[in-house]
């Protein structure tokens, strides 16, 4: 079972053993048995029978998703616009293992979605990291929504700026450029711009 040692794993299942004792004061066997599971036949199940606890379905996806099955995606997908930050930070890290050619697309729905910027941290991170043909349009089209003073998610803002500056692609300039004079995003836009340019 490759991802047991897998550190993103293991901090994952701390958490949830974590959340689980809070909960009820015990963990299930259930619990141990799934955590332990490399028979991707039963972490498919998990994802399909209905009522199953939120703690199971991570762990099933997480694992189907390092493993490479496909099967993880949609689950993975929901777990990256949950508003808990841990479980978006541990969807986020199996998508990337997953490789599946739908995630940026999906990945810069979620993103773009206004009405979810509280949560398009994630999300962001991730399409810098993909570096797929989605990438920078969607960072741009996000930072563009951050750019005035007062918008309350300029840390989403901020994710675009430095994985413009990553992907280095000259279609971010004029976007980079108007973050310049932004309070929280003008040093780091700075940043970006040489690393599209070093020598200008």
């Amino acid at each position: 079972m490759e991802y047991a040692e897998d550190p993103e794993f293991c901090s994952m299942i701390d958490r949830l053993r974590d959340e689980i004792e809070n909960d009820t004061g015990e963990v299930p066997e259930a619990f141990r048995r799934l955590a332990a599971t490399a028979d991707p036949e039963e972490l498919h199940r998990v994802l399909t029978v209905p009522g199953q606890p939120l703690w199971a379905r991570e762990i099933a996806a997480y694992a189907l998703g390092v493993a490479g099955d496909p099967r993880a995606f949609e689950a993975l997908v929901l777990l990256l616009n949950h508003r808990d930050p841990e479980r978006c930070v541990t969807a986020a890290h199996a998508l990337t293992r997953l490789g599946d050619p739908r995630t940026a697309r999906a990945a810069a729905a979620l993103a773009t979605n206004e009405l979810r910027a509280a949560y398009a941290l994630l999300p962001v991170r991730l399409l810098a990291a993909l570096r797929a043909p989605e990438s920078v349009p969607a960072l741009i089209t996000v930072l563009e929504r951050r750019l005035p003073a007062d918008d309350p998610h300029w840390r989403v803002g901020l994710a675009c700026v430095e994985g413009l500056g990553a992907l280095g692609d000259p279609a971010a300039r004029p976007a980079l450029e108007a973050a310049l004079p932004h309070p929280r995003l003008g040093a780091a836009a700075a940043r970006s711009l040489h690393l599209l340019d070093p020598a200008g």
